[in-house]
């Protein structure tokens, strides 16, 4: 990892008040609110770009672009520049060690995602304050990376115990705020927000709406009835 004496420390800085912007607070703050962020895992850089930016159109405000896309690098740079002071988080997915987590940090991204525990990832998040979520599944999991230090704690995966996994594990550690991936759909977000999680991880029920004709169109929509589902969750 080159030292940042080279390559340069980025601080963000309020227009009208040229003070340093707790950075990773706005972030948490984002997604608390939002309660989702949107996983963008698309076989090209063009295509990733494409959906995020329609997705946003629907409404989503907290974009996880994964690194696993060629050019992901590349795409977060892109849409952090279109959405600039737009209210819109945009991080990286797939994080999987220091000089990954300081690459998407320099391109532009304000939180990262791991799947698993992840203490390198989680260590240059802390000194750059960006926020991260980083990955677990077994009670023990949770707990090590909660005390490592992660802001959120992603579930995963989560399709194997689902809901009901969700809703046990909470039961004793309903201190952590728990992030599931996987499994996520409009027809069930209202579930997993009454197991007690504080944020879901959606991703093919809005990224791959568009897949049968396209339509990116369609993308928007489902954005649109994802963030719905969720209005409906928070009246009930």
């Amino acid at each position: 990892m080159r030292p940042v004496a080279e390559t340069g420390c980025k601080n963000i800085v309020d227009p009208v008040n040229p003070v340093v912007v707790f950075q990773k607070l706005d972030a948490l703050e984002i997604i608390r609110d939002s309660r989702n962020v949107l996983i963008v895992r698309m076989d090209n850089a063009e295509a990733a770009h494409q959906v995020a930016s329609a997705a946003v159109d629907g409404g989503i405000r907290a974009l996880e672009i994964t690194l696993s896309i060629p050019g992901a690098l590349e795409v977060i740079q892109r849409l952090s520049k279109q959405f600039s002071g737009k209210g819109v988080l945009v991080g990286a997915g797939t994080v999987l060690d220091g000089y990954a987590a300081w690459s998407s940090i320099q391109a532009g991204a304000r939180f990262l995602v791991s799947p698993n525990l992840n203490t390198e990832m989680i260590r240059v998040a802390n000194r750059y304050q960006i926020a991260t979520i980083s990955g677990a599944y077994t009670p023990t999991e949770i707990l090590n990376t909660a005390e490592a230090g992660s802001d959120m704690v992603k579930i995963f995966p989560t399709e194997a115990g689902g809901i009901p996994y969700a809703k046990a594990v909470l039961a004793p550690l309903s201190h952590i705020p728990l992030v599931p991936a996987g499994g996520v759909t409009t027809e069930n977000v209202g579930d997993w927000f009454e197991a007690g999680v504080t944020a879901v991880g959606v991703g093919s029920a809005i990224t791959k709406a568009a897949r049968a004709d396209g339509d990116i169109g369609r993308v928007t929509a489902a954005a649109e009835e994802f963030v719905a589902a969720i209005a409906r969750a928070r009246s009930r």
